[in-house]
Formats: structure tokens, sequence, C-alpha cells
């Protein structure tokens, strides 16, 4: 009720807009306007209340491009290389391993018929090095979250203690060599890749947490709905550029092959440390070549948080609906996005036939859909709140009933698509890519409710999240082992469904963008005002 109460406020108050009645939102001269976080009289539920520096909010610089900007486009291609050397071994994993579905299910009517071209020399994996079932394949694609769930509160408390620049650097060029070693190990030894695998989860499991503390140092909180989207859609672009290229590299004799993906993504991975090391930098009073424009807007938006990160305050933080809340939902997320991460190139080409490499290109095609929404959708919300036609909590609200309940729909119309290859696509496509709202939605969150926790609150939420990782793979595998079939993947799709609306209606219940009680830091009165101006 409360998203269609702010829906129908926000259309008023955009066709008042529309008529000519320009909002006034100014603060000039130090001095804040009486209506400051109002719209025609109307009190802003979910505005943000950080402590500002100078207690005056700042407008934004003209400048089209700042520091922030280059910090985002950093973290996009950093995020991007993550995914790169996540979900590579989701199709190189369908050329590592000897398949011959032909046999087991040509002659099943609950499968879909194969194409009049199909060749099965040619789209059977006769001659894959590795002889592992489905369960054991579930088990290899589900090991890596192992690590990442060992690191995730781990990675956002030291990202606070020593800034996120070195632990999202240092967590992205350790993955990189480990996944350059990964072929090498993998012939070695199947329990020696399963280690290699946990070993990278370990190293990327600080990475969210880590650009969390950077989002909330350096992103007012009327823009985080744009950045923090336009940040995290480094995920699927890396995912569309992944699936895509690995395919491509698995049918070539490119450092032979299925190697290539590990090799290729690895040292992309090295280089983009090296850039990162150079330009990055943990906060804009740090940053030597920032505008002043910009570093006051930033800092004077951004709140007060002091350079040596309080202690958490984890009794508060448990007990909290909002957060708990957010942990449940994170959860659901997870479990569906994963499911479908993991598994897409395996039931393209198990249940619809296609070949590898069209495999990897469709399986990327949804994901290059959740990425242009993403992107396009953050520009929406980015107007809106900066027109004060909304109010933060109902772009939060909003972005989560389209970034979860959109996909829960379209998993339900994947049960009944059956064997229309161009229908299953399509549902695929807008299912996976209504999910980009939720960059706009609950990954706001964790900065929305306390910044200056901003990356352990993600290191708990990602942490539980992590569990879907484990074991969405392999209660597939289970489900699907030795049954390749309709009604098997119908199945799948159902329990990820039903994730996705179960878990989202504590987030809309519960939710907000308030700044929680427990965020609040207590400054002594020997402090000096310069002093205090210093923190970020």
């Amino acid at each position: 009720m409360f998203v269609l109460q702010e829906m129908v406020n926000s259309l008023n108050a955009l066709w008042k807009a529309c008529a000519g009645r320009r909002l006034s939102y100014q603060l000039k001269n130090g001095t804040e306007d009486k209506n400051a976080g109002q719209i025609g009289g109307m009190a802003m539920p979910g505005e943000s209340t950080m402590v500002l520096v100078d207690g005056k909010a700042k407008e934004r610089p003209q400048e089209c491009w700042g520091s922030r900007h280059t910090l985002a486009l950093l973290g996009f291609f950093g995020f991007a290389v993550v995914y790169a050397m996540r979900v590579n071994l989701s199709v190189a994993i369908v050329a590592m391993v000897k398949t011959n579905v032909s046999d087991a299910t040509v002659n099943n009517t609950n499968v879909c018929p194969f194409p009049d071209d199909y060749e099965p020399s040619e789209s059977d994996n006769t001659d894959g090095e590795f002889d592992w079932d489905e369960g054991l394949q579930g088990q290899i694609l589900g090991c890596f979250f192992i690590g990442y769930l060992l690191t995730n509160v781990v990675g956002g408390r030291a990202a606070e203690y020593f800034g996120g620049k070195i632990v999202f650097g240092l967590g992205i060029l350790l993955t990189a060599i480990l996944t350059i070693l990964s072929p090498i190990c993998v012939r070695a030894s199947t329990g020696l890749f399963i280690a290699v695998r946990i070993l990278e989860g370990i190293t990327e499991g600080v990475t969210f947490p880590a650009m969390n503390v950077l989002l909330a140092t350096w992103i007012p909180a009327l823009e985080r709905a744009k950045f923090s989207s336009l940040v995290y859609a480094g995920v699927q672009f890396g995912t569309v550029v992944t699936l895509t290229m690995s395919g491509w590299l698995c049918e070539t004799d490119f450092l032979g092959g299925w190697p290539s993906v590990f090799y290729v993504f690895g040292f992309l991975g090295v280089l983009w440390s090296l850039v990162w090391f150079l330009a990055a930098y943990n906060d804009p009073a740090t940053h030597p070549r920032i505008s002043e424009e910009e570093k006051n807007y930033i800092l004077q938006n951004c709140g007060v948080k002091r350079s040596k990160p309080l202690p958490v305050p984890w009794g508060s933080v448990f007990t909290s609906l909002p957060m708990l809340s957010l942990i449940v939902v994170h959860f659901g997320q997870n479990w569906g996005f994963y499911t479908l991460l993991t598994e897409l190139p395996t039931y393209l080409k198990n249940i619809l036939h296609y070949d590898i490499k069209e495999s990897g290109f469709m399986s990327g095609l949804p994901y290059l859909v959740m990425w242009v929404f993403s992107v396009l959708y953050c520009q929406v919300m980015d107007q809106l709140l900066a027109r004060r036609i909304t109010s933060i909590i109902f772009v939060r609200k909003f972005s989560m009933v389209i970034g979860l309940y959109g996909p829960m729909l379209g998993l339900i119309a994947m049960c009944f698509v059956e064997c229309d290859t161009t229908v299953a696509m399509t549902v695929l496509c807008v299912a996976v890519g209504l999910n980009g709202a939720i960059y706009s939605g609950y990954m706001c969150s964790h900065q929305d409710l306390a910044p200056n926790f901003a990356g352990s609150l993600m290191g708990v939420t990602n942490t539980i999240a992590t569990i879907p990782g484990m074991l969405a793979p392999s209660v597939t595998g289970a489900i699907i082992s030795g049954n390749q079939t309709i009604s098997a993947w119908r199945t799948v799709f159902f329990i990820s469904a039903a994730v996705y609306l179960v878990t989202n209606i504590g987030y809309l219940v519960f939710m907000t963008a308030e700044v929680q009680p427990w965020n609040a830091i207590n400054t002594t009165d020997e402090e000096t005002h310069e002093e205090k101006s210093k923190r970020y």
C-alpha cells in the first residue's frame, strides 16, 4: 500500500512540475530553504538524516565529469573482471566435461526434440577431459562460495579500517592470479581445482563490502541510485562478455581451447589491478586532483565519518527490522540470480539443444538486457530524486517490486514455454533484465541505514546471501542429475520463483531509507570545527 500511495503522490508531483510549477530547492549563501526535503509541503519520507559537516547540503558540481565518476568507471570495470573470473567456469565446464545427452534423452517424450540440423557428433562433447556427473559439476560450481562465505564481513571491516582501495584491489588481483593457475590445477587433480576455486571465493569475498565502503564515502545519498547502478552494472557487462567470449574461446584452439577462458580473463584482472592502484583513492580528502567544488560537495553531503572506524554495534544490527529484512531479501535475490548464472548454459545446451558456442552467446543475452535496463532505469530514478519528485524510500521499494517480482513472473512463465526456443529466450531476457532494478533498491540500503558501517553491513548480508551460491547449484544438480527433462527444470524454476516471492515481503514492509540511530557518532566538545571538517 505504501508503494502504491507513493506512486500516486509521485505522479501527482510530476504532473504539477510538467504543468509549469517548478520545484524550488535552493541552498544559497549558507541559508537553507524552508521547504528543503519537501515537495509542495509534502514531507519526503526516507530522506537521509546523516550529519553534515557544516549542517548545510550543497548542490551538485556543474562539471560533467569528476573524480567520483572516475571511481565509478573503475568500479564498473572492476566488477566486470570479478564476474568474468566467477562465471567463466559456467561455460568452460560444458567443454571440459564428457557429455552425451542424446543417448539419454532422444527417446524421452519429456524432452525437447532435436533440431533438424542437429549433429550429435558435433553437439555432444564426447572428447571432454573430465568425467564428472551432474552432481559433481554442481559441487564444483558451488565450491567457490564456500570461500566467498568466509571473507565478506572481514573484507567490509578491513575496508573500514584500511580503506576500500587496497582491499578491493588486492581481492581482484589475487583472484586473477588464481584464475590463471586454474587449468594447471584442474589437470593435476579435481580436488586441487576445488581448493583453488575456494581460494578464489576467499579473495573475491572482499570486493562487494569494500566497494560499499567507497560508495558510502564518495557518493551522496541522492546520487546513490545512479552511481550504485552504474558501478554494479559491471556485473552484467562482465557476465555478458564472459559468457559470449567463453563459448567462442572453447571452440577455438587458442591456448588449448577451454584453458584460454581462464588465461584471458585472469590476465585482464591483473591489467585492471595495475590501473586501479594508480588511479583510485580511498576518499575525496586525499585525492590530489579532485576539484575543490566536488570535494566540498561530497564532504558536506556524505556526512561525518571518523577516520578510525567505530566498533560495530552488532546487537543493534541484528535486532534492527530493516537490517533483518535486508539480509532476507539479499538471500532471495542471490538464490534466483545464482541459479540462472551457473546453470543457464547447461539448460540451453541440454534442453534447448544449443551448441556450446550458441549456448555461450544465448546465456549472455539476458544479462546484456539486464545491463542496459539497469543503466536506463537508474537514470530515470536519478532524475526523479534530483527533481524531488519522489522520495528515496519509494525508489528503493519500487525498484525491488520490479527487480524481484518481475523475474519471479518470468520464471513461472518459463515453466510453460516448454520447447519454443524463441519464447523461452524472450522470457529469460525479460526476467533477467528486470532484475537490474535491484541496484537502485536493496543494493543502496546498506549505505542508507548506516553509512559508517556500510562495508560491515554488506559483509553481513552478502555472507548469508552466499549460501544460495553453494546450495542453488547443488539443488539444481540433484534435481537434473540423470534427468535432463522439461519437468525437472520446471521444478528448478518454480523453486526460484517461490524464493523471490517470500523473501521480498519483509523488505517492502520494514525497509526505511532513514539513517539508523546506531550509526550515530558522538563527538566531544573539545573537537574543533576544523577537525570535524577533515572527516569524510
